[in-house]
């Protein structure tokens, strides 16, 4: 269908899936010449209108001879874009290029003038700012800085497509025609407006999928039991607010109805609009039921379905299939083999999953790419709210299977602006396009919690993952500089998550510890200084504390100013005057309610009761008739403190919702049978209850991180400006030397050269092939010197002796060069180098890399075994800031050894600083420039030496990132 053009193959890479401003999808490809009927067809359903501001005449049909010049394209001089659904036309979008005289040129002349047409029924779903953008892409690839467009006056549709684009642009006026010059290369603006429509169109795709107006689910058996019939069962008994319909191409044609839902053999056949279809038909009946919910205009499916990318490579090539498929129809996909979609909003009330209990409302969102570990969270969170209010419940579920279309980045862009959902818990077990990730992630994480949970480090089958060369330590390093709360388990997820959700970010490390368990606090107080909070000594109530004692205890520790948080331990009662659960409740919710905003933590040791009554203090809770230890053990919550920042309580889980899922990893449910609901207080806090007093202050040191981030996230921190660096100079080297090859790693003398340019001095080593010319080296340079073996199994190994220092003259210097060839070798194997003496201080390293999948990453740490063995290195991500540079020095585990340690003299950290800011520079400017070590770094008290340093030249990595928006190809 598609074929080579006049001068040059079709240009496959330029097509591409695209999400509108609605939610839905579109395909951007090159026009050919078997466009013809296409183009023809797409233009009669053009309005007279469009027709007119497109050609500034009537137009009403195409001749021939426009027919053969919009669709024969050279796809370098003249380009044509079209947008399709459904294999047709919905808008277009051309270049010609053009000389100074307006006339049409070829190469060198770098300016085009573009012209767009988009179909009347799908104006104002930001099709036109798609294909500009796409354009724009293609035409700086052939080599074309400027675009040109003439537009009427009253078109203002198409005048505001170009002025909002965020590309530096003039504008005219002249003979009643509005005339538009705007540069191609993308601007700071230009970056910002793109990625704001990413983020409504993304968020309003996700939408459509988790907030429909009706359901179909395909392959509804006709007898109980199987896939799809349950999952009807469970939307029915979820209370669906929208239309519900049964389809399955087996039902007798007299079937009407199953189980009170409309029954159909074809969605073909639903009179009504279906905006999410359930498919749960084995893999090989699903393309027909794409084709089918395509022709109907379904918006989005969840394919429950196995037997795709995770049976190996005939199920990838189907999968591939099916979101082509769907995409084709503007449909976007959760799954294949999916767990399905949740969503608790009472206005909604959408269980289209496996789960057969509805979560109870609340304000966390939950993604699980695995339906295993989704079942798990979903369980675990019903449990730990201990029969408390949605406040504490879910406010929507996506479990993503193999994640082929729906990723977790679009789940983020949903979830940064929902208002039902203040703390995202998310279980990746792969990431598939980090760059982005981590910059949804530093968005989100601004404006609400995000807790991640990262899987196994192979990507399981059915996960298309990009290739990244960083250890698992530096990703999850570069996650937590973006705001990503990381930790390792699902428990810890929960844990966080319900610390996140109840209760106020701490405002600093200090921590009140007070309880009737001298054991326990001592425990806690432990538990603090290993997480690097900063613990006051514990507050031994004893075990015959009334519950006045606590209240007591609880509002002198909340108005302390110098505590930020206020653990509670708590033993069962012993003694006449010790109180009962409900006394105990209703003190520490008291207390809290009257304090300031701190976060309220308690530990308890097997008080089931105490988490229930501290639930029922509220009234908000269905009463559980019984609760065994175990349960409590599981972790179970209490309700209490108001004060800003609260989150907005969710309705009520209504009357007769089932009971708890089963109990998951030995973590027993509550029993009991549903209750009455009141409405829970405005503004309530709940106070999360932990089993261990390590899972509580855990929780708490990642709320206490958490918030320290998002203060600095608030004043960011600046790249500096360097007048000193020669950026065109490096460029034009860097040119130089990739001209002779694909990679190179650089000799000596470009290294220092390029290096140089940005200001990072390199020490020079002379070679000294014999001990005549180390001596003629070290007069050169003036002793005391340094003579080095520089062979690869040597270097920087000044442990094996390759290394002898301070040689003060040409005696020594010849009695070290015996005693290294003595020991190692001869000078071939050893490569002796003489280096001029630099100042003591301490030794360090730098590294700088380009990864494929997360970009350019910076790395610090202490040079020898620091770094080695104990793999004690601090990353960031470039372009480093000054406070990004401050932060990565003291990163480190061993960075006291920097600052004085022992009496010894600290050394100039802020010399350390500029250094890691002018290598950050290096790879932020030239791309090219992917990989970049210096070693050792020695930091002296005044000023460093750069004693070793190599660097890598290749063609770069694409970025993705900075071109136009795509969906990505699994």
């Amino acid at each position: 269908m598609q074929s080579a053009s006049d001068r040059h193959e079709y240009p496959a890479h330029w097509e591409a899936d695209v999400v509108l401003r609605d939610g839905g999808t579109a395909r951007i490809r090159p026009i050919t010449v078997d466009d013809a009927e296409r183009l023809v067809s797409f233009y009669e359903q053009v309005s007279d209108e469009s027709k007119y501001y497109r050609f500034f005449a009537p137009y009403p049909r195409l001749s021939a001879k426009d027919v053969h010049r919009f669709t024969h394209h050279d796809f370098v001089d003249r380009v044509g874009l079209a947008a399709t659904v459904g294999g047709e036309f919905i808008a277009t979008v051309r270049y010609d290029r053009i000389g100074a005289d307006g006339t049409a040129a070829s190469a060198p002349a770098d300016e085009a003038e573009v012209a767009f047409l988009v179909q009347d029924a799908h104006q104002g779903r930001g099709v036109a700012s798609a294909l500009l953008e796409h354009i724009a892409a293609v035409a700086r690839e052939r080599g074309i800085r400027r675009f040109a467009a003439e537009v009427l006056p009253a078109n203002t549709k198409m005048i505001k497509v170009f002025t909002d684009a965020g590309y530096t642009q003039k504008r005219s006026f002249e003979d009643g025609v509005v005339h538009l010059e705007f540069g191609l290369e993308p601007t700071e603006r230009s970056l910002a407006v793109q990625r704001a429509r990413e983020q409504r169109a993304e968020a309003r795709s996700v939408r459509r999928l988790l907030v429909p107006g009706s359901v179909a689910v395909i392959g509804t058996g006709r007898t109980p039991g199987g896939v799809g019939r349950s999952v009807l069962g469970n939307l029915r008994e979820a209370g669906f607010t929208g239309d519900l319909y049964a389809v399955n191409k087996a039902f007798p044609e007299d079937l009407k109805e199953l189980d009170g839902v409309p029954a159909h053999r074809s969605v073909r056949e639903i009179d009504g609009h279906v905006d999410l279809a359930v498919v749960a038909v084995p893999a090989d009946h699903v393309p027909e039921a794409v084709a089918e919910c395509g022709e109907h205009g379904v918006q989005g499916l969840v394919v429950l379905a196995a037997g795709y990318a995770e049976s190996g490579p005939d199920g990838l090539q189907r999968q591939r299939e099916l979101v082509r498929h769907a995409r084709a129809y503007g449909m976007r996909i959760i799954g294949p083999n999916a767990f399905g979609v949740i969503n608790t909003s009472p206005r909604v009330r959408l269980n289209a999953s496996l789960a057969p209990q509805m979560p109870r409302p609340g304000r966390i969102g939950l993604f699980a790419q695995s339906g295993a570990i989704g079942v798990a969270l979903l369980s675990r969170l019903h449990r730990r709210g201990g029969g408390v209010t949605g406040i504490t419940g879910v406010s929507t579920f996506v479990s993503s299977g193999n994640r082929a279309d729906v990723s977790g980045n679009d789940v983020l862009q949903y979830w940064y602006d929902d208002p039902d959902t203040d703390v995202a818990l998310m279980y990746l077990e792969s990431i598939g396009n980090p760059r982005k990730f981590t910059r949804l992630a530093r968005r989100t994480a601004a404006a609400k919690p995000l807790v991640v949970v990262q899987g196994a480090g192979s990507a399981p089958q059915g996960h298309a993952v990009r290739a990244t060369r960083l250890p698992r330590a530096t990703v999850s390093a570069l996650l937590r500089q973006a705001g990503v709360i990381r930790v390792d388990t699902i428990t810890e997820l929960v844990d966080a998550g319900l610390l996140l959700a109840r209760q106020p970010l701490p405002r600093g490390p200090r921590v009140a510890i007070l309880g009737n368990s001298e054991s326990l606090g001592l425990l806690t107080y432990d538990a603090c200084l290993s997480e690097g909070l900063r613990p006051q000594p514990p507050m031994d109530l004893t075990t015959e504390a009334s519950a006045e004692d606590f209240h007591a205890a609880l509002a002198h520790a909340l108005a302390d100013e110098t505590c930020d948080a206020v653990v509670v331990t708590a033993i069962p009662a012993i003694g006449e005057a010790s109180p009962d659960d409900a006394e105990l409740a209703q003190a520490l919710r008291s207390a809290a309610a009257a304090g300031p905003a701190k976060p309220v933590l308690v530990v308890h040791v097997e008080l089931g009761g105490l988490a229930e009554a501290l639930s029922a203090a509220t009234s908000t809770a269905p009463r559980a008739r019984t609760a065994t230890p175990a349960t409590a053990a599981a972790g179970t919550t209490m309700t209490g403190a108001t004060g800003p920042g609260s989150a907005t309580a969710a309705s009520a889980t209504p009357t007769g919702t089932p009971p708890a899922p089963a109990a998951v990893s030995g973590e027993p449910a509550v029993s009991g049978e549903p209750a009455e609901h009141s409405e829970a207080p405005e503004g309530a806090h709940l106070i999360p209850a932990y089993p261990a007093a390590e899972r509580a202050v855990r929780a708490l040191a990642e709320a206490v991180k958490y918030a320290q981030w998002r203060r600095e996230a608030a004043e960011p921190g600046k790249v500096p400006e360097h007048e000193d660096i020669d950026e065109r100079g490096a460029a034009a080297l860097i040119g130089r030397l990739l001209a002779s090859g694909q990679g190179l790693t650089l000799g000596a003398d470009e290294t220092c050269e390029l290096l140089g340019r940005y200001g990072v001095p390199v020490r020079r080593a002379t070679p000294a092939p014999t001990p005549d010319e180390a001596a003629r080296a070290a007069g050169a340079l003036g002793y005391p010197v340094a003579l080095k073996a520089t062979a690869p199994h040597l270097r920087h190994r000044a442990d094996l002796g390759g290394v002898r220092l301070d040689l003060a003259d040409e005696e020594q210097l010849r009695r070290a060069y015996a005693e290294l060839t003595e020991l190692f070798g001869a000078p071939q194997q050893l490569r002796p180098v003489v280096q001029a003496m630099a100042p003591r201080g301490v030794d360090t390293v730098v590294r700088a890399v380009i990864d494929p999948a997360a970009g350019a990453v910076l790395s610090f740490g202490l040079a020898g075994a620091a770094s080695q063995l104990l793999g004690d290195m601090a990353h960031r991500l470039v372009p480093v800031t000054d406070r990004d540079a401050t932060s990565l020095v003291r990163s480190i585990r061993t960075a006291p050894l920097l600052f004085g340690w022992r009496g010894s003299t600290p050394v100039d950290t802020p010399a350390l600083e500029e250094l890691l800011l002018r290598v950050s520079r290096l790879v932020d400017d030239h791309p090219e420039v992917v990989a970049v070590t210096l070693e050792p770094v020695v930091v002296a008290p005044h000023g460093l030496s750069v004693l070793g340093a190599s660097v890598r030249l290749a063609p770069p990595p694409a970025r993705d990132d900075l071109g136009p928006r795509t969906l990505p190809v699994y």
